[in-house]
């Protein structure tokens, strides 16, 4: 039987386009397939803000950030945590990995036409020891032009495969199986699915029109994780997270249900570390939404009151923007699924950013006279709509009103307005102490220290109770699903392992349906700014692997 092929890869998204550039590249022949129409392709890096994680980079230097390779690969062991026996290859794909940071990824990227945003932001901060979980000094680079002007030149050269007759595009292609003709798998089964045109991110039919089987030399997983799938998300998640949330938004469409990853475990393939996740606690629900449930994630400044659902202050350090799942395994211990940011409008206007390329329409569009009308305003345009319209929010001029208006978007009236003037009142009163004792007004005048974040990311120290920073905001935060941080086991050759370690002749994966590298390069935590990376770097080393496999 021929081969349709030399390799086929599944799923269409960022680590898929990597993975199909370098087969090009190679001069193989590669179908590409996805279950969404070609208006997706893509996958969740056109909605993403664009964060990648560098080391030691001319942005940083600029700004007089001294990082090192050693610094960044303390950073990474002490987040990831490792700590299990099935952790041997992704510790070996994260120092991999901090190796490509710390090196070319950088110029393979600009090498491409991909330009980054001059400020440098500080994401997961940590906020314990140097050895434990943080970035030590700001890493996250946004891309000029956010997710979609990352996939752009990936999209390009797979395009130019097909305009060199070496791709094949094959939409509303859902795979349903994995099997082998001979030593190797190289078969794949699926349903064809009627022709869709919603629009990217809208919920798509899943009419079956007909079916296909396909076989190539080899096959390269690059599916996604299980973020859409709020069944899988509760049956994975971790005793140590506590108890699944009752109500949860969704930061990824329906579509990145998992479906693949339990295909891929039939054939053989070693699934591990699949209770590590990463889902955010400060997620909005969009008021103008793509997709069922859709979230957004709101990326905060560090001035921000965190009060869990009762009012009560987060205890330290779990401040703004600086432990993910710190913050989550301690709302969970709480009895409710959310909590609330108290501030008002000039820690809104200066502090708020929103996740997503569809939400930062001046970083996207690449437009230099709309970035600095968004540093002029009073409040960034996306972030007034969410003030005007989310279900989430609560403007008022009073204390007494925003408390009323807390209160009523629960099922339970569980704000005091008298203990919650106190907690704010007391945290006023240390503004105005140079030898404060509150560890968060600490934190603020630190970030003030690093020029990005006085420039556009931190708000000058004041009295959230002063009437001139009006009017008071409160906003209820929920718990907002993501990333996978758990997938197929692979060697640094990308190649799929079995439970009994040998490689699944034929399979390679890559991408979030490899934990973006050896089935968890994060360990248990992310530095933030490595998901995207992590597609690009795991892709790229399939597809390079593949293409030198078959032939």
């Amino acid at each position: 039987m021929a081969y349709d092929a030399d390799v086929i890869v599944i799923g269409a998204g960022l680590a898929g386009l990597a993975a199909t550039a370098e087969l090009v590249d190679a001069g193989r022949k590669v179908i590409l397939l996805d279950q969404e129409p070609e208006q997706s392709i893509g996958g969740q890096a056109h909605w993403s803000f664009g964060g990648l994680f560098f080391v030691d980079s001319p942005e940083q230097r600029r700004l007089r950030i001294k990082d090192s390779h050693a610094l960044a690969l303390q950073d990474w062991m002490g987040t990831a945590g490792f700590d299990r026996p099935e952790d041997h290859w992704p510790r070996r794909w994260a120092e991999a990995y901090v190796d490509f940071a710390a090196g070319e990824k950088r110029s393979w990227l600009r090498g491409q036409g991909v330009r980054f945003f001059p400020v440098v932001g500080w994401a997961e901060r940590g906020g314990y020891d140097a050895t434990g979980h943080g970035n030590s000094v700001p890493r996250f680079h946004i891309t000029w032009g956010t997710g979609p002007g990352l996939v752009a030149p990936f999209e390009r050269r797979v395009r130019e495969g097909v305009a060199r007759g070496l791709v094949e595009l094959r939409f509303r292609h859902r795979v349903t199986g994995l099997s082998r003709s001979a030593g190797s798998v190289d078969t794949v089964t699926g349903e064809v699915l009627e022709p869709s045109g919603i629009e990217r991110g809208q919920a798509s039919s899943r009419e079956v029109t007909g079916a296909f089987e396909l076989r190539a030399q080899a096959v390269i997983v690059t599916s996604g994780g299980i973020g859409g799938n709020h069944d899988l998300v509760r049956a994975n998640w971790p005793e140590r997270l506590g108890t699944p949330p009752e109500r949860m938004i969704s930061g990824v469409p329906a579509h990145v249900d998992g479906a693949m990853l339990g295909i891929a475990e039939e054939t053989g393939a070693r699934l591990i570390n699949r209770d590590r996740m990463w889902h955010y606690t400060e997620g909005i629900q969009n008021w103008n939404p793509i997709w069922d449930k859709h979230g957004i994630r709101i990326l905060p400044g560090p001035s921000s009151l965190w009060l869990d659902a009762r009012g009560n202050r987060l205890p330290v350090p779990l401040f703004p923007g600086f432990d993910t799942l710190g913050t989550l395994e301690h709302i969970m211990g709480t009895g409710y699924d959310y909590t609330w940011f108290v501030l008002d409008q000039k820690i809104i206007g200066k502090e708020f950013a929103l996740s997503g390329s569809e939400q930062n329409p001046d970083l996207t569009g690449k437009s230099i006279r709309d970035v600095i009308g968004r540093a002029r305003a009073d409040v960034p345009a996306p972030v007034k709509a969410f003030m005007d319209h989310g279900a989430d929010f609560v403007v008022e001029k009073d204390l007494a009103a925003l408390v009323r208006g807390m209160n009523a978007l629960t099922k339970e009236p569980l704000i005091d307005e008298a203990a919650l003037h106190r907690e704010i009142v007391a945290r006023d009163r240390e503004i105005a102490n140079p030898f404060t004792k509150d560890l968060q007004v600490m934190s603020i005048r630190g970030a003030r220290k690093y020029l990005g974040d006085k420039l556009i990311r931190t708000a000058s120290p004041h009295r959230i109770l002063d009437p001139k920073a009006g009017p008071l905001i409160a906003v209820r935060l929920n718990i907002l699903t993501r990333k996978t941080l758990g997938g197929l086991e692979t060697d640094l050759s990308s190649r799929v392992l079995t439970e009994g370690g040998e490689a699944l002749e034929g399979v390679y994966a890559a991408g979030e349906a490899a934990g973006f590298g050896g089935g968890g390069v994060h360990g248990y935590r992310s530095l933030e700014g490595t998901f995207l990376g992590g597609c690009l770097f795991s892709g790229r080393t399939a597809g390079r692997a593949a293409a030198g496999a078959v032939g």
